[in-house]
């Protein structure tokens, strides 16, 4: 077999492996005859194709039923590619791209409880430089990040928010936990998060949430400035921006949202 044929047969087993990954549903598994009439191939190439993808069990056949699934070496690859995979090693293209798109500092965040903690920042350097720093913790309630997160976790974490107490930190610091509670439900809605002058009085952040491999919130990252380069409208702008960005991030993550 040549080359070009060699590599034309990859991807015709790949087409397979894919497909099938698209369309086993939970249980069912994809008949020969459907992926013989999607991939447009005969059933004997179909089978000649899955043959090798069966012996490495990246495919598995049901005895009964003829229909095809993944089989447990795909587990076992995706476990391997998650055990390599570092949030902020993921998150750097993405964060200096949206600092140079912003104009404005980028932070990347993980929760612990009731803090979030900045792992990376990626600085404007003609700006402003912000206090914040690698390693520093603020609590969740009043920063982008944390109501970033909080929106798309268990009640549970909102209650641990409330429990370590909601101090105003400036005039316009939310200290209400319904009226946070009621920012939470706005912020699932429309995907990220403003901080408004809450955490410091010139400064206003927007966040969006960053999800891992099981669709669970894992960070967030967020873009902020002083208000008189952040206003409201561009806040919005901004958060289409932030979201988008970290849907990316996400992704590279393993997510499906």
């Amino acid at each position: 077999m040549t080359e070009r044929n060699q590599s034309s047969s990859l991807r015709r087993a790949l087409a397979v492996l894919g497909h099938v990954r698209e369309h086993a549903g939970v249980g069912r598994g994809v008949s020969l005859t459907a992926l013989a009439e999607d991939l447009e191939l005969s059933k004997s190439t179909v089978l000649r194709l899955a043959t090798p993808l069966i012996e490495a069990n990246l495919l598995a056949r049901d005895r009964d039923t003829g229909a095809f699934r993944l089989g447990h070496g795909a587990l076992v690859l995706g476990q391997a590619y998650l055990s390599t995979l570092d949030l902020r090693a993921v998150a750097a293209e993405e964060a200096h791209r949206l600092m140079r798109e912003a104009q404005e500092t980028v932070h990347l965040c993980v929760y612990d409880a009731p803090h979030v903690v900045y792992i990376d920042k990626v600085e404007n350097q003609t700006n402003l430089r912000m206090a914040s720093r690698v390693g520093s913790r603020m609590p969740a309630y009043c920063t982008a990040v944390g109501k970033a997160i909080l929106a798309f976790l268990p009640d549970t974490a909102m209650d641990a928010a409330v429990e370590a107490g909601m101090p105003a930190l400036t005039p316009h610091t939310i200290t209400d936990p319904d009226k946070l509670r009621a920012e939470l439900v706005k912020i699932r809605g429309r995907g990220y998060a403003v901080d408004d002058r809450e955490n410091e009085q010139e400064v206003r952040c927007v966040a969006a949430p960053i999800f891992d491999h099981s669709n669970m919130v894992v960070a967030a990252m967020s873009v902020s400035g002083l208000t008189s380069r952040i206003t409201p409208t561009r806040a919005r702008e901004l958060g289409v921006t932030v979201t988008g960005a970290c849907l990316r991030i996400s992704r590279g993550l393993g997510s499906t949202r």
